[in-house]
């Protein structure tokens, strides 16, 4: 089906009256609470932790190192518990669209468990819940934005096993799943996928680097909906620097077996800093990071895109 026929088609299954005020306002609210956050971060990064009772069992977040937290916590096996709120602005653009935009806002629960006999090893299933927005176009001018609709996408699940380790090079194995939770058909595949997932690190100082390999096939789900195949890289370099700061970039290459030659690979480049800050006795971790698509689909892919994460660390029931 080309470019414009499925772009069509798509629009076709959305009934007209599926405007939602109420969740653009909600969006917007959630962007001005994520950019308010980092910006007003430095304003709480030199609080002193408040004195924390003895029997409390927080003590270790609220005397650990910040930049020690912020190198552990680009580790996927790390076993610090996080809480991760990610947005994601893109500007789209491509040979058969106008230019145009998306928004994808993500929380991401990491609660990794040691497990094995002498709990060297942690297990993670990390969910992902996706809430994006996305343009629809004009059935009759398939290259033209109509409107853009919100809603919840489809829900993702990445679990793997690995050593328990803070230095050095870490190997993990396990499996990624994409659940067709999506409330609009635009939103998401409609389908159920699965795949397997890797990952290779090495977690040095100042410097920590590494990937995560991803694969989904599509296996069930609408049966008017097209097959998946799909892979993703997410390649990590950061550099550490004093006071909570770090360097770096973690953008995601993917490659869409099921497209045509020229709009399969997207490979994006970045550079965002990185601050870890402590609110009271919680550690944050606050990350701004521009990353720019060096090649991209031609017909329809993201150029640009602005990550904003924000990530408190809270107390894991599995650590002292």
């Amino acid at each position: 089906m080309n470019l414009g026929a499925e772009l069509a088609d798509r629009q076709h299954r959305v009934p007209r009256n599926q405007q939602c005020p109420v969740g653009v306002n909600m969006w917007r609210a959630l962007k001005s609470l994520l950019l308010l956050t980092f910006l007003c971060g430095a304003t709480f990064a030199d609080e002193t932790p408040e004195e924390v009772d003895a029997n409390s069992g927080d003590n270790s977040l609220a005397s650990a190192d910040l930049g020690e937290i912020d190198r552990k916590l680009n580790n996927p096996l790390t076993d610090l518990w996080s809480l991760t709120f990610q947005e994601n602005y893109s500007l789209i653009r491509g040979d058969a669209i106008e230019d145009t935009y998306s928004n994808s806002f993500i929380f991401q629960p990491a609660l990794p468990i040691p497990v094995g006999k002498n709990k060297d090893k942690i297990f993670i299933a990390r969910p992902v819940f996706p809430f994006v927005k996305t343009p629809v176009f004009d059935p009759l001018q398939p290259g033209r934005v109509e409107k853009h609709e919100w809603g919840f996408g489809d829900m993702q699940v990445f679990a793997m096993l690995g050593p328990r380790k803070e230095d050095g090079t870490i190997l993990g194995v396990g499996g990624t799943f994409i659940l067709p939770t999506a409330s609009r058909d635009e939103l998401g595949a409609g389908k159920w996928q699965a795949g397997p997932a890797a990952m290779w690190f090495h977690m040095g100082n100042p410097w920590v680097f590494g990937m995560i390999l991803q694969h989904w096939w599509s296996f069930a789900g609408e049966s008017d909906r097209s097959h998946t195949n799909r892979t993703e890289l997410q390649y990590v370099i950061r550099r550490a620097l004093s006071g909570g700061w770090s360097l770096g970039m973690g953008p995601t290459i993917s490659y869409d077996w099921t497209a045509g030659p020229d709009d399969r690979l997207t490979v994006p480049i970045g550079l965002g800093v990185t601050r870890t800050i402590r609110v009271g006795n919680t550690p944050l971790k606050l990350r701004f990071e521009p990353q720019y698509s060096i090649i991209k689909p031609d017909n329809f892919g993201t150029e640009w895109n602005i990550r904003i994460v924000i990530a408190p660390v809270i107390k894991s029931p599995f650590t002292p």
